[in-house]
């Protein structure tokens, strides 16, 4: 007979990652000190950065970004690539 085993938490789907020996050796640690096992220390973590939505964007959207922003600010004046010196200087001097 099949047991079937209830509980709160959503279904999980079964990962294999590979980590360098240092983050195994803290991932084990951690673990001990919160008597919880590995793979909830690596879920926590992953819930944890995923709910704050601060995943680095990836190359191709970083280059989009910047490409998106070129040309959209003015400085009013049009030679800020020749003097951007005096301007700095100028700016930490006020």
């Amino acid at each position: 007979m099949d047991a079937i085993i209830v509980t709160k938490e959503p279904a999980v789907v079964r990962m294999q990652i590979q980590f360098t020996e240092e983050e195994v050796v803290a991932l084990r640690r951690e673990a001990a000190q919160r008597s919880i096992s590995v793979s909830a220390v690596v879920r926590d973590a992953v819930d944890e950065r995923l709910s704050h939505g601060h995943l680095t964007p990836s190359r191709e959207e970083l280059a989009r970004r910047s490409l998106a922003a070129m040309g959209r600010f003015h400085s009013g004046t049009g030679d800020v690539s020749a003097r951007h010196d005096e301007y700095f200087a100028d700016s930490i001097l006020d």
